[in-house]
């Protein structure tokens, strides 16, 4: 029986490449070796939030203001009353929309009751149409707007 060359070892590599019949063979490093380069794919099957999650995290959240109308107002005032943002004192409600959660006040729409407003920016109309009505606007931030 004839032994094959690779039995022999000669010439070289003797039929497995350059590395192969090297000990520890092919393997492309060793550990996490080559994840970012040559073993790629196989990251992007097995572990592909391996170099970070997705998106990211705004450090400098941003605050949506939050605003209301006169004819909104008028159709959540019972609500504003049962909850404690509304009190009437006599003939007129005293109503405290910053600790209800509201930033500004706009001038669409008819509120008719009369009343005293604590809100933290108005617009030039809705100050205007309360006021005709004979209506107090309160702005705690001093920004009456347009």
């Amino acid at each position: 029986m004839v032994r094959t060359r690779t039995k022999k070892q000669r010439g070289g590599h003797y039929g497995r490449g350059m590395k192969s019949g090297r000990g520890k063979g092919k393997r492309g490093g060793s550990g996490n070796a080559g994840l970012h380069k040559h073993h790629w794919v196989r990251t992007l099957i097995n572990d592909p939030l391996h170099f970070g999650g997705k998106g990211f995290t705004s450090h400098h959240p941003v605050k949506v203001e939050v605003p209301i109308t006169l004819s909104e107002l008028s159709n959540i005032l019972p609500n504003l009353e049962k909850h404690g943002f509304a009190k009437k004192e006599g003939k007129i409600y005293s109503i405290d929309l910053v600790s209800a959660g509201y930033d500004k006040l706009l001038g669409s729409g008819e509120f008719r009751e009369k009343s005293l407003i604590k809100i933290n920016k108005a617009t030039e109309k809705s100050i205007n149409k309360l006021s005709a009505q004979g209506s107090t606007v309160e702005v705690n931030g001093g920004n009456k707007e347009e």
